[in-house]
């Protein structure tokens, strides 16, 4: 059930590097998102693939994890993901990157699902600096990346918990490294 694989698909920041992302599987995660509505069906995302250590060593180095926990350097040493998409917009196609930032949210999702369905899993990553990621991985000026997504077989643990009453809904971890994340109930979420 599609509900299932919702519940699996976490924000994991924790990864096995035993288990390498073959360039052929991040293809088709990408292969699902292409196939996704798309705002005025203009289909204007493109997408770098990371998959050889090399290259996953340089998009790992671009990016910034876990902002609710700075006292934490996530992910772990010996934990990080073994492949990257780089979701990007051609502005040859429409220059307008405000317009398309829900398609951003419904291929990275559509992609994370398709991980889950093979076992890995990911995280979305929305704290980089564009240019530099422009400059460090040669994209030309018209390509504008707008998400990270990381990919790999999760190696850590992750629970679901109630929003507390406080209505604190930062995700946290315990002194084993568990990772809590807070949700508000079906209830608090529907207006009628």
């Amino acid at each position: 059930m599609l509900k299932d694989l919702v519940l699996k698909n976490r924000s994991y920041r924790g990864f096995d590097e035993s288990v390498r992302i073959s360039r052929e599987t991040l293809e088709g995660f990408v292969d699902c998102a292409r196939l996704c509505p798309s705002s005025v069906n203009k289909q204007p995302l493109k997408y770098f693939l990371a998959w050889e250590p090399e290259e996953v060593e340089k998009v790992q180095g671009l990016t910034k994890w876990a902002r609710a926990l700075p006292e934490m350097v996530l992910p772990h040493p010996g934990k990080r993901p073994t492949g990257f998409v780089v979701i990007c917009q051609d502005k040859g196609i429409d220059e307008n990157l405000n317009r398309y930032q829900k398609d951003v949210g419904i291929v990275a999702q559509t992609m994370l699902l398709a991980a889950v369905e093979q076992g890995l899993g990911g995280c979305m990553i929305g704290n980089f600096q564009a240019g530099e990621v422009m400059e460090v991985l040669g994209l030309p000026e018209e390509i504008r990346p707008l998400l990270i997504v990381a990919f790999g077989k999760p190696a850590e643990e992750i629970h679901l918990v109630d929003v507390p009453e406080d209505g604190n809904t930062n995700y946290y971890r315990d002194e084993n490294d568990v990772h809590y994340v807070p949700k508000r109930t079906l209830a608090d979420e529907l207006l009628n």
